[in-house]
Order: C-alpha cells, then structure tokens, then sequence
C-alpha cells in the first residue's frame, strides 16, 4: 500500500516543478568557452602533499602515522583490494585502472577498459570485486559512457575478468537510462550487498547546477528514469524479482530507492546488515541516509540545503509525506564521499563507526551509530589539505584513502594513495623540563 501511495505521488507532483523550458549544455546546445575553461583549467595540480611518512593527531588525540603508496594519480576515485592481500587496484577518473603491489605503484596501467568520455567529472569512477573474485576473476567498474555528439552521456556498469596483468572478455552488464549533460554528476558508487546483489549508486546528472531549473534533477521522482536512484541488480547486471518496483507499471525494475541527488558512500553495518549512504545536498544539506526498498529521500523537492542561487528547493523544501528525512545532515556542507564501518582491531576508538571521507572539506569524520541516532565525534588529516575521495579498510586492518587536489582538471596529476596506521604520539614534556621552561 505505501509503494502505490508513493507512485501516485511522484506522478502528482506539480507541473511548474516537473515541466520548464531548460537548457541542456552539450546536448540541446554546445558546451560554451565559460563552461569548458571550468572544466579544462590550464593549469595542473601536480606532485603530492605527502613525501615521507608523517605522524600526526586526530583532533581527538589518536596517533596517526600516514604513509604515501603511490603519487601521480589523476584524480583518483576507487579502489579494492585483491584477495591475496597484497594489490590494489585503482581507478583514475581521466582514464586508467592501475595496480599497487606491496606499496610500489605499477608504471603500467592495466589494458581492456571500455571506451568512456571523460568530459567534466565523468571517467572511470568506481571498481568492485565479484564476491567469488576468487574463483571467477571478475571486476566491476562504472563509467562514463557516450552516444554520440549533442546526445548526452549515462552512467554504465562495465565488468570484465582479470587475469592477473589485464582485463579481458570485458562487456557492458548495464546501461542506465539516465542520458543527460556531459558535465552532469554520475555518482557511480559500487557495493556488494549481503545478497550478494551488486547496489550502484546514479547521480543526478544535473548540468546545470547553478540555475533553479535543471532537465535533469526532476527525473530523480520519476520511476522511469536512473537518475537519482540507488539501483539492485544480479551479477550480471539484471534486475532480481523482489526489487520494490519491478511490478510497477512503467517502472524501471532496478531501482531500489529514489529521490536521491548524488550518492557516493554506500555501506553496511555489520552487526545490523542496515544499509546507508552518503549524499552530496545542494549548498549545505549533505546528508547521512537510512537506505529502505522503494523509500523516496525527495530531491529534489525536499532539501535541508539551498539551490546554488539561494533560493529554498521548493514551495515544501524541509519534509513531505511519504518522503525520508536524512538520519545525519551537515550544514554546512561536508561533501562526504565514500566510507564503511571499521572493523578492525588497529584502532580500537573508531571500531564499530563510521568513517566518512570529506572532499572539499578535506578531512576524515567519525560517525557513530546507534540504531537510528548518528553522531560525528572525531575528525582528522585536516593538516594535510587534500580532498578525499575513497577510504576503505585494508586487509590488515590499516585505513587507506585516495586523494586529490581539485574535482575537474584532467591535467592533474598530484593525487595519492595513502595507508593511514596507528602511531604513537610522542609525550608531552614535563613541567620544568628544558622543553618546558616555564
């Protein structure tokens, strides 16, 4: 009953906000010089904030020794490690999948990637392993993907095997309907699920971000369409019978929550196997989402941000009927990327939280949760001045992140990986000592 009360909601929102005259930049018209100098600067970031390890202090007190395993990245975006615990594989959103072994980066980027249009933010963006990597080899990767000039770009899920130096027998497994502006976000976050389901997250692909009308944004509230949703599909890329709207009319059968704008951190909570997901807002708003099948989260109707102008989202902006609030916002902003529930035993204050990667905000935040109540405590690497834009935990139980120093520059070449393991601080000096005169 609440699904087709959602339905026909979506179908009877308001007509000034789902039909206006907009412009589409590169497809209802050229991109012009101002919006490709944006996103082609001359300039280029490059070398690395970090040369030799570094210790430093999270703003609570923990010791943090961080190492530099590979500079040169271009944009970095997403990264897994391999089941012998020794190689990472990495995407940079301008073009390459590369490999780091035993903390020495490969000069060699791995062959057989899809042909993708990296035009703005678009490129590779995430990597996923199969859950039987093991045995089957097979590797996820989301894209950018083109049609042909003035016809838009989509987010497409590419998956290969690989075979240890390259990827072969690779093909599309999905193509998602959301055709929209080469300078539109992608989202294109990749997570297995319990179920072993593969949950891809679709950008709301908005163009336009600094007008109050966008072709793209209200697609979010329509079931027929990608953009803004959180998708459910098998391994090979179809849509599994219990989805919450496969027998929907006119429903697009992969969706598995909507009314999102742009979600780059998806991750489950071991001890509940509760799903939730990072979200970029709008200016302010970025949000912390409880994901529920077939829930609305209302972008672009409902926001606890702006629209870049200024301007309230909508006549109802702050809650609606039938539409989920965010569990944790920030505002003002955090721009939170990736993270996951750390697990490990190397820092004992963070096991059981969160850890969230900001970009702009260019630090690390704790977020505990305990059943529906989520609260930021720590925070930390503020003093390296970097945005981060994945963090995962490795197999030995150290925390390791991708970084950059921009979002658009396919020139730049200064982002990183690092391995972030506990240090110990060095003690504060005795009064009266030499190193505390008095």
């Amino acid at each position: 009953m609440r699904l087709k009360s959602l339905v026909l909601a979506a179908a009877l929102l308001p007509a000034t906000v789902i039909a206006q005259p907009v412009d589409t930049p590169g497809v209802t018209a050229p991109l012009t010089p101002a919006q490709i100098l944006r996103n082609y600067p001359p300039d280029a970031l490059t070398g690395a904030k970090v040369d030799q390890p570094v210790v430093l202090k999270s703003q609570g007190g923990i010791g943090l020794k961080v190492t530099k395993l590979a500079e040169g990245l271009s944009h970095p975006d997403g990264m897994v490690f391999l089941p012998d615990g020794r190689t990472i594989l990495l995407t940079e959103r301008t073009g390459k999948l590369r490999s780091v072994r035993d903390g020495v980066l490969d000069p060699t980027p791995i062959a057989g990637l899809p042909l993708f249009d990296n035009v703005g933010i678009g490129g590779l963006q995430d990597i996923m392993l199969h859950p039987d990597f093991a045995k089957n080899g097979l590797v996820y990767i989301s894209y950018s993907k083109a049609r042909g000039a003035m016809q838009g770009t989509t987010l497409a899920i590419f998956r290969a095997r690989f075979d240890g130096a390259k990827l072969v027998d690779g093909k599309d497994v999905l193509v998602t309907e959301a055709w929209e502006s080469p300078l539109g976000t992608y989202g294109g976050r990749l997570i297995f699920g319990p179920d072993a389901m593969l949950y891809i997250s679709v950008g709301d692909r908005d163009g336009t971000t600094a007008s109050d009308v966008s072709s793209a944004r209200p697609q979010a509230q329509k079931l027929n369409s990608h953009i803004g949703k959180i998708l459910r599909v098998r391994d090979d890329g179809t849509a599994p019978p219990d989805n919450p709207f496969v027998k929907t009319p006119g429903a697009l059968p992969e969706i598995w929550s909507y009314g999102h704008r742009n979600v780059y951190g998806m991750a489950w909570d071991p001890k509940t196997g509760q799903m939730w997901a990072t979200e970029f807002g709008p200016a302010g708003g970025d949000e912390i989402n409880k994901i529920l099948p077939g829930h609305n989260y209302g972008w672009p109707l409902v926001s606890l941000g702006r629209h870049y102008s200024g301007s309230l989202v909508s006549d109802q902006p702050w809650a609606r009927p039938g539409m989920d609030n965010p569990m944790f916002f920030w505002n003002p902003n955090f721009n939170p990327e990736n993270m996951f529930f750390y697990t490990g035993d190397k820092f004992p204050r963070l096991k059981g939280s969160l850890l969230v990667a900001g970009a702009s905000t260019k630090k690390i935040a704790q977020i505990s949760v305990n059943g529906d109540v989520l609260r930021q405590g720590d925070t930390m690497l503020t003093e390296l001045g970097v945005r981060f834009r994945d963090i995962r935990q490795g197999p030995d139980g150290n925390i390791y992140v991708l970084t950059e120093g921009r979002l658009r520059g396919p020139r730049d070449t200064d982002g990183m990986l690092l391995r972030i393991e506990p240090a110990t601080m060095p003690a504060a000096p005795r009064a009266g000592s030499a190193a505390d005169p008095g």
